[in-house]
């Protein structure tokens, strides 16, 4: 419909150059206005003219006759009468060509300001393109007006037309969009696209052109018509685009060519279109991931065919929908890559995950890895100290060499590689021979046929343990991001494993210590006292770690100490209660032991100890020792230690963190017996101050009651001398009740008169103090009562006050002749508490006397 609209204007065209050199309208309007208006008048007025001259001629004579008068006179007049009016008709004539001149030139304007319009409009509508080109030549605007008429009646046609085709071209979109859409992978997406377009659009050939290069590419999909030569295949090494036509693709410029030998193409481009009968084309660029993938190509073969903007608008559109499909069905192809390689990856990790030990672990990873990967092998390249290394698992398929368990060294290794692969660098080598490899690292890889390699870090307890290596024997390989992520993770995988697998060593080892050690920490805490305690420890820590001694070492208040229990096989010497005092103890090592420092040695020649240490071990023939701190109440009570004397041992860490368990539960079991002793202690004590109360309170007078008092206190204590001391108002008094064992002097009924007492002693008592003294001749006392205490020969001493009637009434005191003695807390609670006792009691003696006195009364 356009097309011919167009070759219509076309024909216009050269017919209207044959009005190229006529006049205007304004001039032949004005012809016209003369011609009508001035004509006739000349006409009319000729006729008259010569009419007169005929009328004039036949009456001059009649009139001589009549008038007289000569007829020269008579012919002059009516001649003048004839100039004038012929002067009067010429004058008419002007005026009324004037007239019409004027009226002429209105009309005029007005029309040629409306073709001038219409021409504006004309040119708006439609700038720039062949239909609105189609150009009236002629300089008559009416002939214009009439022509643009009649143009844009035709042009309303043909936009109605083209709008509803706009419309059918919308739906069309709407449908190849989504048949695009509806299509999975880039084959389905390009075979769709040309195969649509060709038939909605009436098309010979639609093909897609994809970049190889910067400029070569094929045409990858095709859809022609029959009985046209097939473009599908064809590379085109040049496609000839002129400097800068591929970055205005890449900006998404369509290029639209109505006639190929009437564009701006080269002979080389002509001669390739012509080749398969291209006389029309449209090209649209195809965007993927934002850059330019290839072209969209439409081909007219039976005809040239002038491409409307609709169809070039459409045909944009198709292009961008393409390269958005493409982009969608790349990602789902990598969404459904990515899905198979992490089933594979939860499949090797599984496997990975339930290998038992380091061995399994390696195993299942070269043989699962080589087949995910389809290589020719997978080894597992474990390091050494100094950077070689061994290969310590291998998968390889037949015909390619094994280097399992090969011993491989590489100097440049340890300056130019460590860091980077403990930091996790992962190498991927396509081409040996086109990487920049030194000499020797080629010769290496030669000799185990190696073209191509993989090379990711096995990371172990956070340091590097070794390579996964990937080989391709066959061939060079490009490797693919997604094989290199995929190899990294693998080999991230197998140090989790390796760790996972040192684990469950670990926690086996650890298992069946645990189990020692409950029994262990059972059999301790069974122990009531701490004899028993440690005896049980040392003998049971010596068979689980299989030591030749372990012994407990207490310390005394210097930081020397004894050897309090042992436990040692027969051929070593017995060191139990021996005495070991090392001057630099204090300094070197009380801190941190407090502190919970376990301390192995492995070879006491290799660990940098004195001379003195290193003798004082070799008297116990120690070789290796192991020492862990007892922390008994809070406070570094000794040392639980082991002794290998055969030779030097490894101690394990397992067995290091056993040890230290086992000294704390130690330090828990003294406290608990501790713990269990004073329990058992203030039992008895509180039942004692029962019995004792109960026995003080049977008694109703004084005397009773103080003699009951000393003597139960006495053995309740087993102290060496119990008295009541009484004092007189000047705070002098009496000793008025004793009870001493055998062998110490009597002091009943002894008076004393201590001047330093009041001043010293009074207002303390009074308050309820209590005072143990363990010794008489380090608690600072003054002379005359070491003189005093040294004439009942006391040695230490114990001083509660006794309150009667809420006045101190004398002291509760209790003598050790024997020896010093170190009070204990509970036997000074248990001292006051009676002393206490007796006061309630001589109240209590003191109201039922007051009682019966008033009775008998």
């Amino acid at each position: 419909m356009s097309q011919s609209f167009s070759q219509n204007q076309a024909g216009r065209n050269r017919q209207q150059n044959l009005w190229q050199q006529k006049w205007n309208l304004k001039t032949k309007a004005i012809i016209w206005a003369l011609s009508i208006s001035v004509l006739p008048v000349v006409a009319i007025g000729t006729a008259t003219y010569y009419y007169g001259v005929d009328v004039i001629t036949k009456k001059i004579p009649q009139v001589k006759q009549e008038s007289g008068k000569s007829s020269t006179e008579t012919e002059v007049a009516l001649e003048r009468q004839l100039s004038l009016l012929l002067t009067g008709m010429g004058v008419t004539a002007v005026l009324a060509g004037a007239i019409a001149t004027f009226v002429v030139n209105r009309t005029i304007t007005r029309i040629k300001n409306a073709a001038e319009t219409t021409n504006t409009i004309k040119n708006k509508l439609r700038p720039n393109s062949e239909f609105t080109q189609v150009f009236i030549a002629t300089k008559d605007e009416l002939v214009m007006l009439e022509r643009n008429i009649s143009l844009f009646t035709e042009l309303l046609s043909v936009l109605e037309q083209e709008k509803a085709a706009e419309t059918d071209y919308s739906q069309l979109l709407m449908k190849i969009t989504r048949w695009v859409r509806e299509s999975f992978n880039e084959e389905d997406v390009l075979k769709t696209t040309s195969e649509e377009i060709r038939r909605a659009l009436s098309l010979d050939r639609v093909s897609i052109f994809c970049f190889n290069s910067d400029s070569n590419g094929t045409f990858i999909t095709e859809s022609a018509a029959p009985g046209f030569p097939k473009i599908l295949g064809v590379t085109v090494s040049d496609p000839g685009f002129e400097a800068g036509y591929r970055e205005k693709y890449q900006n998404g410029t369509v290029h639209a060519i109505d006639n190929i030998h009437q564009s701006d193409l080269t002979d080389g481009d002509i001669e390739l279109l012509e080749q398969f009968a291209v006389k029309s084309s449209l090209v649209a660029p195809i965007l993927k991931d934002k850059q330019l993938f290839g072209l969209l190509i439409a081909h007219q073969c039976s005809r040239l065919r002038f491409w409307q903007q609709s169809e070039i608008d459409l045909f944009a559109q198709i292009a961008m929908q393409v390269g958005f499909a493409l982009d969608y069905a790349n990602v789902l192809e990598q969404v459904d890559t990515k899905a198979n390689k992490a089933q594979i990856f939860i499949e090797i990790t599984r496997s990975i995950r339930q290998s038992l030990n380091e061995e399994d672990v390696l195993k299942t990873t070269v043989e699962e890895v080589r087949k995910a990967l389809s290589t020719d092998r997978v080894l597992v390249y474990s390091f050494n100290a100094n950077w070689s290394g061994t290969v310590i698992a291998e998968s390889v398929v037949p015909g390619y060499p094994k280097v399992l368990r090969s011993e491989i060294e590489d100097p440049c290794f340890g300056k130019g590689y460590v860091q980077k692969y403990q930091s996790g660098r992962v190498q991927a080598t396509n081409n040996i021979y086109q990487a920049g490899l030194t000499d020797c690292h080629i010769n290496l890889l030669e000799s185990f046929a190696v073209q191509a390699n993989l090379v990711a870090p096995i990371i172990k307890d956070k340091q590097l343990f070794g390579l996964l290596i990937a080989h391709q024997c066959s061939r060079p390989r490009d490797w693919e991001q997604p094989e290199i992520d995929f190899f990294a993770q693998i080999a991230t995988q197998v140090g989790f494993g390796l760790d996972h697998a040192r684990l469950l060593q670990r926690i086996e080892a650890e298992g069946v210590q645990s189990q020692l050690l409950a029994d262990i920490i059972r059999s301790i805490r069974q122990s009531l006292n701490e004899e028993d305690v440690l005896k049980t420890t040392v003998e049971e820590v010596r068979k689980v770690l299989s030591a030749d001694r372990v012994l407990v070492y207490s310390f005394n208040a210097n930081w020397s100490g004894t050897v309090i229990a042992e436990s040692v096989v027969l051929t070593y010497p017995k060191i139990l209660r021996s005495e070991i005092q090392d001057p630099s103890f204090d300094q070197g090592y009380v801190q941190d032991y407090q502190s919970g420092r376990v301390l192995a040695i492995n070879n006491i020649y290799e660990i940098g100890l004195s001379d003195s240490e290193i003798s004082l071990l070799e008297s116990f023939a120690v070789k290796a020792n192991l020492v862990a701190p007892i922390i008994k109440d809070k406070q570094l009570f000794g040392l639980l230690i082991a002794h290998q004397c055969s030779r030097p041992r490894d101690w394990q860490q397992s067995e290091i963190d056993f040890f230290a368990q086992i000294a704390i539960q130690v330090g828990f079991a003294l406290d608990h017996a501790r713990l269990l002793q004073r329990i058992n202690a203030e039992s008895m004590r509180s039942q004692l101050l029962t019995d004792i109360t109960r026995s003080i309170r049977q008694s109703l007078k004084e005397e009773d009651i103080l003699k009951t008092t000393v003597e139960e206190v006495r053995k309740a204590l087993s102290i060496d001398r119990v008295l009541v001391y009484s004092f007189y108002a000047n705070w002098f008094g009496i000793i008025i009740a004793e009870s001493v064992v055998p062998g110490y002097p009597k002091v009943l009924r002894s008076k004393i008169h201590d001047p330093c007492f009041t001043q010293s002693y009074v207002e303390k008592y009074q308050s309820g103090q209590v005072v143990a003294i363990k010794n008489i001749y380090k608690a600072g006392l003054a002379d005359c009562h070491i003189s005093l205490l040294e004439s009942f020969a006391v040695k230490a001493n114990l001083v509660a006050p006794i309150i009667k009637d809420e006045q101190l009434f004398g002291l509760l005191i209790g003598h050790q002749c024997s020896a010093p003695r170190d009070w204990q807390q509970p036997e000074i609670d248990l001292f006051a508490q009676i002393a206490m006792q007796v006061g309630f009691t001589l109240d209590h003696a003191r109201l039922l006397q007051a009682y019966q006195a008033a009775e008998t009364n």
